[in-house]
């Protein structure tokens, strides 16, 4: 008898005004991924669990639909739909707004499209980090959230624990994003091909997106991951890093390595990594200044760092997966 598979709890937040196609759609999305997993066969890898959580003007979010109900192991990730009508402000319920900041807090990647990105931007947890929004909006989502980095331009930003979308059909493009992370690109792809939805293909052939392991349990790690997604890694060290989670450094090496698979320095360079194929595919910023950008004072570090995680140069991979301007522009 072999071992039992985990299972990763997906919620869907349905709130007044969601886009009920994109609730559905994202559900059908997981189970037709959870099929294909199946083929495989494989302990390893994890089966997904879709859950809906109903938002009502003064309680917290309860769950009223679970596709594999008795795993609470709490979510590893929470979507929040688009809304056909529009972003109003009464949707960010206090209620609400500490619930997500809960969640995120316990480790849970969340998830925005369109709307739901505001919402997001609402809770305070997108201040001091990148995020996108439907172009309709950009302009007063940059004056109401002055402390965020917006890119209106990019259709998606993956910021490793919150992720940000632009289009009102970008759930799909979100989903096969979580997809990717939890049952890896190949599945993605093959998922993506079965809906008959575009999907991005530079993770199929360049190993995934860098995806951290946030729901691990350990909070003094997890304050780091947060603090490191915010920052971009960038001039960080081993004393610092340890600082930050108030352990003495050989603790935290170990407890970092044991939470998330990997060596701080390791993490670092592939959160880096992880940003500048993301500015490779949708800006046109020199090699070398994406590299001083994303942290490197040395554009040959970062080259072979680079290659070294993804296997290609970064102008090869400019090449294959750049999107043109006008591309970007159309979108």
């Amino acid at each position: 008898m072999g071992m039992e598979r985990t299972v990763a709890e997906l919620g869907v937040l349905i709130y007044p005004g969601a886009q009920m196609a994109a609730v559905h759609g994202l559900t059908d999305l997981f189970a037709v991924a959870n099929g294909i997993a199946a083929e495989h066969q494989s302990e390893q890898l994890p089966l997904l669990r879709v859950s809906h959580w109903q938002a009502d003007s003064t309680h917290v979010p309860d769950r009223v639909y679970d596709s594999l109900a008795g795993h609470d192991r709490g979510l590893v990730a929470l979507l929040i739909p688009p809304s056909i009508g529009g972003f109003s402000p009464d949707l960010a319920t206090p209620a609400l707004m500490q619930w997500l900041g809960r969640q995120h807090a316990a480790g849970a990647i969340l998830g925005g499209v369109c709307v739901g990105s505001i919402l997001l931007a609402e809770s305070g947890l997108l201040d001091g980090r990148r995020a996108t929004t439907h172009w309709t909006t950009a302009k007063q989502f940059s004056e109401r959230y002055p402390a965020i980095k917006l890119n209106a331009d990019k259709p998606i930003i993956d910021d490793g624990d919150l992720i940000t979308t632009a289009g009102l059909m970008a759930w799909s493009e979100l989903g096969l994003r979580l997809v990717d992370r939890l049952l890896g690109p190949s599945i993605a792809t093959r998922t993506a091909r079965f809906l008959m939805v575009s999907h991005r293909d530079s993770a199929s052939q360049c190993g995934s997106n860098f995806a951290p392991i946030l729901n691990h349990g350990d909070a003094s790690i997890l304050k780091v991951q947060h603090w490191l997604q915010g920052n971009g890694a960038v001039d960080v060290s081993l004393s610092v890093m340890a600082q930050q989670a108030g352990l003495e450094e050989r603790t935290f090496l170990r407890r970092f390595r044991a939470a998330t698979g990997l060596k701080p320095t390791e993490y670092c360079q592939h959160l880096r990594v992880g940003k500048a194929r993301e500015m490779l595919e949708f800006s046109n910023g020199t090699i070398d200044h994406i590299a001083w950008t994303v942290g490197y004072a040395d554009p040959g570090a970062f080259r072979a760092t680079f290659k070294k995680i993804t296997g290609l140069a970064p102008s090869d991979y400019r090449t294959r997966f750049g999107v043109t301007p006008l591309a970007v522009a159309a979108r």
